[in-house]
């Protein structure tokens, strides 16, 4: 196992970690206010269960996969999520319960971002879809933190 959590502590550090934060970094732009007052029943949340963390990393990478086709996110915003989601998933050797949603993967590797739809959020209009991928993006920018604080000890 140690060599394998060397092997993702490296990759993650590399490359993935900017990724992440560029992600995060992109959710600040639009308004926070919208998605603290947005609040709906369905909203899922997700943790990083303790000793489960690679676990909870590949649901949560999964799970960032299905708001790759939803028009009302930034189409950069939504190629960003999904770039995070695969490199995640790639990173640990993981894949998704649904197939389905790794084909975004591969759509990803063999398309260019402008092939796909053209769906601009305005920066004043809330929408919960944005509000669950940014907290989605968040909790699994915590995760990547605390597994690293784990592997590199």
């Amino acid at each position: 196992m140690g060599n394998k959590t060397t092997e993702i502590r490296v990759k993650y550090e590399n490359i993935l970690s900017y990724d992440i934060n560029e992600l995060v970094n992109m959710s600040a732009e639009y308004r926070d206010r919208c998605c603290k007052n947005k609040k709906h029943e369905n909203t899922k949340m997700f943790f990083c269960n303790d000793t489960q963390e690679i676990e909870s990393l590949q649901s949560m990478a999964c799970n960032m996969l299905r708001f790759f086709h939803k028009q009302k996110i930034s189409k950069d915003f939504r190629w960003k999520a999904a770039l995070v989601s695969c490199g995640t998933l790639q990173v640990l050797q993981c894949k998704c319960e649904r197939h389905k949603k790794e084909k975004v993967c591969t759509q990803l590797n063999t398309h260019n971002k402008e092939d796909t739809e053209t769906g601009e959020q305005s920066k004043k209009k809330c929408n919960q879809e944005f509000c669950e991928l940014k907290e989605n993006t968040s909790s699994l920018r915590s995760c990547w933190n605390k597994f690293e604080k784990i592997i590199s000890r």
